[in-house]
């Protein structure tokens, strides 16, 4: 099969253990003949050399050799028929789109794309100018928190205001100090943040909502349609209610309730272009688990023909495996030290196409405080994941794609919806069901005070302020999809293998995933590279 087009040229070099810039993939395409001319560069280059420059072809190219004689084939072009051969031995071995994955319908299981449009231009082979990228809700650089009793006040009467605003549209709110004040028997609407759910000896439930002026309880009775939605409470959250007094006044009989939410009127924004992006997260390099071949097949089939649409890569958090995350961490460690966990980390970074836009954000085993918001990292670690020029922001930012609203959050919260939710709300087999609850209640991370870690600062960066187009996440190792009020939760899964500290916890990762999303459709394809 000769080589004619770059996606074969790409593959060929893969089978050669080289990666390639696009230009030089290029340039040899173009050459008068491919085969022989990538014959010649793999020759020439350095030992050393990973990756095939345009500079390297440009060389062989100026250094033409004598033509052969007639009758008698050149060491050249021998060479260029074993390289025919393992490109097509590597294209025989393309990773398959993944159907093994969780989502909720047929609807969110992406489809192959169509073909371009006519004279459209496509792929990165697109001027620079079409594509556009902006982040909002960093807070790198913008931490104020002392920890003292004043900031926790400003950052949950800043969180109640925001979620407060969305809520009251639906609701008359007065606030609880003058509910306190009214008679028995009349109608009351409040807003709050859930203080305290106790049921009562008769399986009724004891609701306590907060406002900037205090608390009041409110009473949901057991045979209420609305009582399933007390097991969706999470402490801290903020909700309405309307209902009626009770004969002293002293509580408010619950008729109805109501969440910040995503309206069901939501219609996404979409890219005016026919464009992709890959989600991916927990990297996890330096440990003994990182599946690196499955990376470095994801890397090169990011510089395919059929990857060529990928213009965005978004990596949502735990770039590498840390160090004293948890117990007896360091006997699972291939790299002990967290710099040189990072310098691996980009070296396998460089392995994509350098033409990506590529953001990324912290996780919990990254090297910034655990508390949420984490900013992004210091200058230090920064320097050191220069490759590409990657976008480096907090966790979460809302990061926008042509358009198309894309919120990064790492996930550590979805391990506490999971705990106190319904099976059938929130699980680790699902986990975009359980994101699905923090767009329900427009915050990424509504729980104070349990396994998830928040920062006191002067505004509350976790609420959901603007609804996603996309929500991307990760931390839970597990591969789910779906839509909620046409926004599209992924978690993107894992790049590590199971652990003994996962199997100890019975957590089966889903690793060696790309989900890569159409941003003019948001519709969906998951890549399986493991």
């Amino acid at each position: 099969m000769p080589l004619e087009t770059p996606a074969r040229i790409v593959r060929a070099l893969v089978g050669r253990g080289y990666n390639a810039e696009r230009e030089a993939v290029t340039l040899i395409a173009g050459s008068d003949d491919p085969g022989r001319t990538l014959a010649r560069v793999v020759e020439a280059v350095p030992d050393d050399a990973l990756r095939i420059t345009a500079d390297h072809v440009r060389e062989v190219l100026a250094s033409a050799p004598a033509a052969d004689p007639p009758g008698t084939e050149s060491t050249g072009s021998a060479a260029a028929r074993a390289t025919d051969a393992d490109a097509s031995a590597t294209a025989a071995s393309d990773p398959p789109v993944s159907a093994a994955t969780s989502h909720d319908n047929a609807d969110h299981t992406a489809q192959s794309t169509p073909a371009e449009a006519e004279g459209e231009p496509t792929g990165r082979n697109v001027d620079p100018a079409l594509r556009s990228l902006e982040i909002a809700n960093d807070m790198t650089g913008q931490s104020t928190g002392t920890g003292e009793y004043d900031d926790f006040v400003k950052v949950f009467r800043d969180r109640y205001e925001k979620l407060s605003k969305m809520l009251r549209g639906r609701v008359n709110h007065r606030p609880a100090k003058a509910i306190s004040n009214m008679s028995g028997g009349e109608d009351a609407e409040l807003i709050g943040l859930v203080d305290d759910v106790r049921s009562t000896k008769s399986g009724h439930w004891i609701i306590e909502l907060e406002d900037t002026t205090g608390t009041f309880p409110c009473l949901v009775m057991k045979d209420k349609d609305i009582a399933g939605y007390v097991d969706e409470l999470l402490m801290d959250e903020c909700i309405a209610v309307q209902g009626t007094l009770s004969g002293d006044a002293g509580i408010l009989f619950v008729d109805s309730m109501h969440f910040p939410d995503v309206p069901r009127s939501h219609r996404p924004n979409t890219a005016d272009r026919d464009v992709q992006a890959a989600l991916i997260s927990d990297v996890h390099v330096g440990s003994q688990e990182f599946m690196a071949d499955a990376w470095n097949r994801f890397a090169d089939w990011l510089h395919t023909e059929e990857a060529e649409r990928i213009e965005y890569l978004l990596i949502a958090g735990d770039m590498v495996e840390g160090v004293g995350v948890y117990p007896n961490q360091d006997e699972e460690l291939d790299v002990i030290d967290i710099y040189e966990q990072y310098e691996s980390f980009s070296e396998h970074l460089k392995s994509v196409p350098g033409d990506l836009d590529i953001v990324m954000i912290p996780g919990n085993h990254d090297a910034v405080r655990l508390a949420e918001p984490q900013p992004g990292f210091d200058d230090e670690l920064r320097d050191i994941m220069s490759a590409h020029d990657a976008r480096i922001t907090s966790n979460p930012s809302m990061i926008t794609l042509e358009g198309v609203n894309v919120l990064m959050y790492h996930g550590v919260s979805l391990d506490e919806v999971i705990a106190e939710l319904p099976a059938d709300k929130a699980s680790y087999d699902e986990p975009h069901k359980a994101m699905y609850q923090l767009l329900k209640k427009r915050h990424v991370a509504p729980q104070f005070g349990g396994h998830t870690r928040l920062a006191p600062e002067e505004l509350d960066y976790l609420v959901m302020e603007d609804v996603p187009d996309i929500f991307h996440t990760g931390h839970v190792h597990k591969l789910g999809w779906g839509k909620y009020h046409n926004v599209l939760a992924v978690n993107s899964g894992c790049w590590q293998a199971q652990t003994d500290f996962q199997k100890s916890v019975n957590i089966d990762p889903d690793a060696g995933y790309a989900p890569i999303v159409d941003l003019d459709t948001l519709n969906m394809t998951v890549r399986k590279f493991s």
